[in-house]
């Protein structure tokens, strides 16, 4: 009983350093869905605009931008007529080239945001291939160097978050693994007596695996607490980051940290128990 009671705290130690752990690398996990909803929306919000043909009946051209929104590859797109063209280049230029010119030598067009995943240079390639074929269409413009800047640097982000999550998360596997083995190290001797009383490994292993799954557990969620905290804390002095993460992605980090916690601790602790079981008793002084 004395050493169940003196092992307490070393639980509690655990469970707490345990909770460190999973909390950076929950922090690691809402980095990297971050990153993943911001290349997301850098892509969206590449623009492709059609510059129309003159002279297109207006019922024609609402039914070619309306075939145009139907399409799979468009999130949204943004109209703009020959006068409202020429009402922006005049507040733009602060000049009404109109009363020069006499006319209006601008041109309709539509303006289309592609889903990200058709935003990379395979895909609007084919894409203005398809579209140039279309009587309404006199030019397609988008900025290449911009799509191949931006597809480039997300390549090379995914990468790296790639190789840090993969070095964070076996830190976090070593760590929590040497915790929890410190811990079990002042239960040694209870473990041995159960074995030398007779007691089943079945018998002598069940409490502790009960116990790592209550702390993983424990720990897990104490780690989402903070996590909630933190978000809450981006929401009221950060909200355009905050406004990026998903409550879905959210929610996925949580549910990853708390079954890491779970089966870190599980995995560690019985490893921990057969090492001890399987030790003669001289060697656990």
């Amino acid at each position: 009983m004395t050493t169940t009671k003196k092992s307490r705290p070393s639980y509690i130690y655990s469970i707490i350093s345990i909770t460190l752990v999973l909390f950076i690398l929950g922090l690691i996990g809402l980095i990297i869905t971050q990153a993943k909803s911001l290349t997301t929306h850098f892509r969206e919000n590449l623009e492709f605009t059609l510059i129309l043909e003159e002279g297109v009946k207006d019922k024609k051209l609402e039914q070619f931008v309306s075939m145009v929104e139907s399409q799979k590859y468009v999130k949204s797109t943004t109209f703009t007529s020959k006068e409202e063209a020429a009402k922006r280049f005049s507040e733009d230029f602060d000049e009404d080239f109109l009363e020069i010119l006499g006319e209006n030598p601008l041109f309709a067009s539509l303006s289309i945001f592609m889903k990200a995943p058709y935003a990379n240079k395979d895909s609007i390639v084919l894409i203005e291939r398809q579209l140039l074929a279309k009587p309404e269409v006199k030019e397609v413009f988008y900025q290449e160097g911009l799509v191949d800047l931006v597809n480039a640097n997300v390549r090379k982000l995914g990468l790296i978050l790639l190789g840090i999550s993969a070095l964070f998360l076996l830190m976090a596997f070593t760590l929590i693994d040497n915790t929890i083995r410190l811990a079990m190290f002042s239960d040694r001797f209870l473990i041995k007596s159960m074995q030398m009383v007779g007691a089943t490994r079945r018998k002598v292993t069940r409490p502790f695996m009960n116990r790592s799954l209550i702390n993983g557990l424990i720990s897990g969620l104490l780690a989402v607490f903070c996590l909630i905290v933190l978000l809450y804390f981006l929401q009221n002095n950060m909200p355009e980051l905050a406004r990026l993460q998903t409550m879905a992605n959210f929610v996925m980090v949580c549910l990853g940290i708390v079954l890491t916690g779970v089966l870190i601790s599980f995995l560690s602790t019985r490893s921990a128990v057969l090492k001890y079981l399987k030790s003669e008793l001289d060697d656990l002084y």
